[in-house]
């Protein structure tokens, strides 16, 4: 495997009381298609979505408390990856 091929991914559980529904999945969409890298979401050990897209991502079904992982192969967005599970990890029900 080429250095280019390797992913960085990040295991983070959904703080949002209504999981990745609505208001959550807009405020982390939104902010996955502003990082400048491509990123994947994905339960953890099932399939990933672009987590820039708010129809997959809502798409996936994720609830509180549930574990989903975000991937990139782009080296440059390990950043990126923690700043998205931050958001992830919080309420983002109680952002405003």
């Amino acid at each position: 495997m080429t250095k280019g091929n390797t992913m960085l991914s990040r295991t983070v559980t959904v703080g949002a009381a209504s999981g990745l529904h609505a208001r959550p999945a807009a405020l982390f969409t939104k902010a996955a298609a502003q990082c400048g890298h491509q990123v994947l979401i994905g339960p953890a050990g099932g399939p990933s979505v672009d987590a820039s897209s708010i129809l997959m991502v809502m798409g996936l079904g994720v609830r509180q408390g549930q574990q989903v992982e975000l991937s990139t192969a782009d080296e440059a967005g390990a950043g990126a990856l923690d700043e998205l599970a931050a958001m992830l990890a919080s309420d983002l029900d109680a952002v405003g």
